[in-house]
């Protein structure tokens, strides 16, 4: 960043930088070794470096590790499942997976060793499975290559961790979805993308090309900007979906401090705002029960939820990146190879702002992180958005009809093309799937763009109706159960 000042004048008249440290070369912590690193114009070493992001790391993680969280005693940690890791390739998550597996795997041999006594409590694992799950995305974006196989090389150097790779398209996959939630569970929609009020009725038979009905849906979204959202959507809830079957309690996303600061301006700026709680912290329960699960057991009661946590929230992306230097760990690299429209997109252009702005003004991407934590969404919750799980906003839809220009499902009959078999059939039984989307996902399926974006696959076709993924119809057909609605009505119930 250049000089305040006037060019014509001497170079000893213009306003000096300022210093990347603010008094001295020596670490700031010990007080006696020289800095290797400086972090926000602060001076460390190389060994308080390690304990400070390791420090970083608990902190953010394990307060919450408990069902309920610590207060101010701090309790031995007893998760109530096992621990899913979300894995990209990239520096974040690699980061990550070598934290848990020093701070939980590794260190717990080493003291076994050191201290004996391999029965005493101390020594349990805190989580019983270490899982980590990766979604390719090579076949929803064209270009791009295949990483499953260096993945599963990277994780494989872990030793106690296991690996579960998973497709993008998997979200379109009925027989994935059987597998999680039994055969009773399988549905799937087609909508309308004619009209704002997004008309939907059951697919009859079932998709057997999740690929093809991938590729129909990502084409029919209206901007670049929204491919990228459903894109991190999918794959986020594929995750949520694969803790439920994998019997997790927490969900582990690398999302560093710089990584966070552009997701919640992103979010803000695609109108989910509303999530923002929970794009920094997330409870998650699904809707749908696997075809074992016991109401009446209050072990599986209780281990029914997923809590997604982002450990490495207080960690910038420069910190990161001198840790895995220092370690010389792996980066498989997450590929960034999209369409030519892709950089003009909402979530590129923050993020070139985001980075642009960390370089010039450390301290001012910590300062939109904890800005935005402490916002809190402006009135009632209506329930959970059927396509990303996330709170939808009461009255969003009254709203929206009253301030924009809506084409709805009678004023596109007489011009709309012939609508596929499944939803030519019995009107009665459509279901109008904009009162069960949040804003963000409602936009994300409507807002239309003066210029269009490029094609995303040549051989595909945009067409008036596509797939929706498999979780849309079974959350919209669920039958909801005797204890849920007598919740629902607690309070006009009058006692006997």
């Amino acid at each position: 960043m250049s000089s305040c000042g006037n060019p014509s004048t001497e170079s000893d008249a213009l306003m000096s930088r300022r210093p990347k440290f603010d008094k001295s070369k020596h670490c700031v912590k010990c007080k006696v070794a020289l800095g290797n690193i400086v972090i926000r114009h602060a001076v460390y070493c190389k060994e308080c470096f390690f304990s400070l992001v390791a420090f970083k790391f608990r902190r953010a993680l394990e307060p919450f590790v408990n069902a309920k969280p610590d207060g101010p005693r701090r309790t031995a940690l007893k998760p109530a499942g096992n621990l899913l890791l979300g894995f990209s390739g990239g520096l974040g998550s690699t980061v990550l997976l070598d934290l848990v597996h020093r701070s939980y795997i590794a260190n717990r041999k080493d003291e076994l060793r050191r201290d004996g006594g391999k029965d005493h409590p101390r020594h349990d694992k805190v989580w019983k499975r270490v899982i980590v799950c990766y979604v390719e995305l090579c076949d929803a974006l064209p270009g791009r290559k295949d990483k499953i196989s260096e993945v599963a090389e990277a994780v494989a150097q872990y030793e106690g961790v296991e690996f579960v790779p998973l497709r993008v398209q998997d979200a379109f996959d009925p027989l994935w979805w059987r597998c999680i939630y039994g055969e009773d569970a399988v549905s799937q929609l087609r909508i309308n993308l004619e009209n704002d009020e997004l008309t939907s009725m059951l697919t009859n038979p079932l998709s057997t090309n999740p690929l093809e009905s991938l590729r129909s849906y990502l084409s029919s979204l209206p901007t670049s900007t929204a491919v990228c959202s459903a894109l991190h959507a999918l794959t986020r809830v594929l995750l949520l979906h694969t803790a439920a079957e994998t019997d997790s309690s927490h969900l582990l996303l690398g999302t560093s401090l710089t990584s966070l600061a552009i997701s919640l301006i992103r979010g803000i700026g695609q109108g989910a705002g509303f999530n923002i709680e929970q794009e920094i912290q997330e409870e998650w329960l699904s809707d749908i029960r696997p075809p074992n699960f016991d109401s009446n057991d209050r072990a599986n009661e209780n281990q029914k939820g997923v809590r997604v946590i982002r450990p490495l929230r207080d960690v910038g992306l420069k910190e990161c990146a001198f840790w895995a230097w220092w370690e010389k760990l792996r980066i498989v690299g997450e590929d960034r190879t999209g369409w030519p429209d892709s950089r003009q997109e909402i979530g590129g252009l923050t993020k070139d702002f985001i980075m642009g702005l960390e370089k010039d003004y450390p301290s001012t991407v910590s300062t939109i992180v904890r800005t935005c934590a402490k916002l809190s969404p402006r009135g009632e919750v209506s329930g959970k958005c059927v396509l990303c799980e996330r709170p939808a906003q009461e009255g969003v839809q009254e709203w929206k009809s009253r301030i924009s220009v809506r084409t709805t499902a009678q004023s596109v009959d007489a011009t709309a093309p012939p609508l596929p078999a499944p939803l030519q059939a019995d009107n009665a039984s459509a279901t109008r799937l904009a009162s069960h989307l949040c804003y963000a996902c409602h936009t994300t399926l409507t807002s239309r763009s003066a210029r269009p974006p490029p094609p995303l696959y040549l051989s595909a076709t945009k067409t008036s109706s596509t797939t929706l993924p498999v979780w849309v119809a079974p959350r919209i057909m669920r039958k909801v159960g005797e204890d849920e609605m007598r919740a629902t009505v607690q309070e006009f119930l009058i006692e006997e």
